[in-house]
């Protein structure tokens, strides 16, 4: 998924408690107890509070977590951010010494603490450090099972033998975790799934034998380079083979899923459980992504069947996009016989109930607004909670509806707190912490009871301790284009406007379909680029959301962009921004324009597609060809190459370098896995073509986030400020 843009980090803290989770690839911010309290770390110990009276009780002390070596004399406990108790609490999962995998930290050591016997063992005894990936206690809390070195392993705590249940994995063949693509596009990385009765795993094998290496080249760590190859499936190349099998744990027997379809032009997104131990649910998606089907599998025999089916003319949204919770889960209500499901099938994002067989369904969020993420289930009282805003698409605010589908919107939040809420709601949907931010607001945060959203302790309100920043200048508006078409934006002015003066415009760009830049909280207008106050420069700053971006305005705006990446969006912005600068105080020879990753290729289009408009360009890690990115994004945007190379043309960058007319900053990380760097030297081959006069600055080994290396991001900061201060200078004049 190709974007850089800023992401609001909640860091939740009471009273010397800091409050963190379990969850390897998506944390979430509370570690909820059944009863709806929640559990912290606090002086070193684990500590569990009661949130009716606050009253704290010590699960498990610090001096519980040093690893006991004999004769090492070691009293240091272990230092971890993320752990996990067993259901019955008996047992404490801990996850530390970890290392990145691509975006996140997803390989480490793993220890379980038995607490009633006080034992501290460490998982994976004999594999290497750091190579456990995914660990989780089975549901019986008897074994655990984790993932090492693209194999799949089982622990009994008890003997603490270790079996090894799959022995074919490689790089390239992949057992219980995912290929590049699929954590990149899917959100794919915990890739096995313990059964309820704890006998059985079912997991994801990943053939990627067929997928082509692409090579980065390590120059700097040592006097001859080092090839880094990255299994990357280019747009227009068939996906790797992807299949589901169940293992037997207590004789590594594994039967195969035969799921329906080439496994070569098909992906398997979605796994789970179906609410028992005999069957799967899983998700199939066609290798366009525009229709989806759901089987169930059974683990006896292996057959499938498929019971429920959705198409789109363009493409069809997947779980993670709409689940706030982890991708492995699913929605199972009614002791299993039906569950939740979003679709976008009657032109906006709705929550379904659906009957276990697929044949009943009931609309339960009714009218012509979308969702944005489910948030919790009260199947007790019949509600289901989900965040969303049907009057402002730059906004969000909880609400809740009635599970049987005869109830109508109801809104949560304080109606008169303006801006973006977002909840983390309590297992039994009593409690939730509360974060609210606008953008002079500050993210500030409170615990709530639900359904009245009424703050547990009245003086830590929300209402009661966030600040507001006075001096932010930043103002909202939507302005309509000569296509009719009305878009989101927002502006930060000058300090000391004057408008009898002219000034400079510098536009902030994504415009594609996963992200948008015009959201009403706080910091999201911040240029993190531009060294010092861009404000105080004498600069116009400005973002537009165009068709295409995922904002909350129905599947038609969404999905208008399909087949049209580098047209509509690119016309959209142009046109826009055309209106936008029809004012006299505004000038029209200092305008320039700046994205990264999307963003950078939407830069780059915008300064060669019209010149007439921006004067200067700042592209970081864009796509410059749209044949080099990976094919599941691109694909479900702009379908399959082999039938429509046109619109690849067109969308292209590249296509159009020739066209530049005003001052361009490429920038570019070599060891960019993502967008990788081909994308920067053809870019530079058009342009020297062409004969066209810019600048480049690649950075050695660094990553799409241009994040690696001592002093990269002062680096980066001082080349952008001074490009931008050089070529489209500050101030009124």
């Amino acid at each position: 998924m190709m974007y850089f843009v800023k992401r609001l980090n909640l860091l939740l803290i009471t009273t010397g408690i800091s409050l963190i989770s379990f969850s390897q690839f998506r944390p979430k911010e509370v570690n909820w107890t059944a009863d709806g309290g929640f559990t912290a770390f606090k002086d070193g110990n684990i500590v569990q509070t009661d949130l009716t009276t606050f009253s704290e009780n010590i699960l498990v002390k610090k001096e519980q977590l040093i690893p006991i070596a004999i004769g090492t004399g070691n009293t240091k406990a272990l230092s971890f951010d993320i752990y996990k108790f067993s259901e019955d609490n008996t047992k404490l999962l801990i996850y530390t010494n970890t290392a990145k995998v691509w975006r996140y930290n997803t390989r480490g050591d793993y220890w379980v603490l038995d607490i009633p016997s006080n034992k501290l063992i460490q998982l994976g005894k004999g594999r290497p450090s750091q190579s456990l990936m995914f660990a989780k206690l089975s549901p019986d809390n008897k074994k655990a099972a984790y993932v090492s070195e693209h194999n799949i392993y089982a622990e009994d705590l008890s003997t603490h033998q270790i079996t090894q249940l799959t022995k074919d994995g490689t790089r390239k063949f992949i057992n219980g975790t995912f290929d590049w693509v699929y954590e990149e596009e899917f959100d794919c990385r915990d890739g096995f799934r313990w059964s309820p009765d704890s006998k059985s795993i079912a997991f994801w094998q990943v053939n990627a034998n067929k997928i082509r290496d692409y090579f980065m080249l390590n120059t700097t760590d040592s006097v001859y380079s080092r090839v880094i190859p990255v299994e990357y499936p280019k747009v227009g190349e068939p996906p790797s083979p992807v299949r589901i099998g169940v293992i037997t744990v207590s004789n590594g027997n594994i039967k195969w899923m035969n799921i329906p379809g080439d496994p070569q032009q098909n992906y398997l997104p979605r796994m789970q459980w179906a609410a028992n131990s005999n069957e799967l649910i899983v998700q199939q998606l066609n290798r366009k992504q525009n229709q989806s089907k759901l089987f169930y599998c059974s683990i006896a025999d292996g057959s499938s069947k498929d019971f429920y089916n959705e198409s789109d003319k363009a493409w069809v949204d997947v779980r993670n996009i709409w689940d706030d919770e982890d991708p492995a889960g699913w929605k199972w209500i009614n002791n299993g016989k039906e569950f939740l499901w979003v679709s976008e099938k009657d032109g906006w994002r709705h929550i379904y109930r659906v009957s276990r067989d697929g044949k009943k369904e009931t609309l339960l969020t009714k009218g012509n607004y979308d969702i944005d993420k489910t948030k919790g289930i009260d199947e007790k009282n019949n509600y289901v909670y989900f965040t969303a805003s049907p009057n402002n698409a730059t906004q969000l605010y909880l609400y809740r509806t009635k599970l049987d589908g005869g109830g109508n919107l109801e809104l949560v939040s304080q109606k008169n707190l303006l801006g973006t809420h977002d909840y983390t709601i309590s297992p039994d949907t009593k409690f939730a912490v509360h974060t609210f931010s606008n953008y002079k607001t500050p993210s500030a945060y409170e615990w709530i009871s639900l359904p009245d959203n009424k703050p547990l302790n009245e003086s830590m309100s929300i209402v009661n301790t966030m600040r507001v920043d006075e001096n932010n200048r930043t103002e909202y508006f939507t302005i309509t284009t000569q296509d009719n078409i009305t878009v989101d934006g927002w502006m930060i002015k000058p300090a000391n406007f004057d408008s009898t003066k002219k000034y400079p415009v510098v536009f902030h760009v994504y415009t594609e379909p996963a992200a948008s830049t015009v959201n009403d909280t706080y910091g999201t207008q911040k240029n993190d680029l531009y060294d010092g106050d861009m404000s105080e420069a004498g600069y116009f700053q400005v973002s537009l959301d165009n068709r295409g971006t995922p904002s909350l305005k129905g599947a038609a705006w969404r999905k208008s962009i399909y087949r049209k990446i580098g047209v509509l969006n690119i016309h959209d912005q142009a046109m826009a921004a055309k209106k936008f600068l029809d004012k006299p105080y505004f000038d029209k020879e200092r305008v320039a324009v700046y994205g990264w990753s999307g963003g950078g290729a939407a830069t780059l289009n915008l300064l060669f597609q019209h010149p007439e408009i921006y004067k200067t360009g700042i592209a970081v890690a864009a796509i410059t060809n749209e044949l080099n990115y990976d094919n599941i994004y691109t694909e479900r945007y702009m379908g399959l190459p082999q039938e429509n190379m046109e619109d690849y043309v067109r969308a292209s960058p590249n296509t159009y370098a020739k066209n530049l007319q005003g001052n361009l900053l490429y920038i570019h990380g070599t060891g960019d896995d993502n967008v990788q760097y081909d994308n920067a030297e053809m870019l530079l081959n058009e342009l020297i073509k062409y004969n066209k006069l810019f600048q480049f600055m690649p950075y050695p080994n660094r990553t799409h986030s241009l994040r690696e290396g001592e002093g990269t991001r002062k680096h980066l900061s001082t080349l952008y400020t001074d490009y931008l201060r050089r070529y489209c200078p500050g101030g009124g004049r």
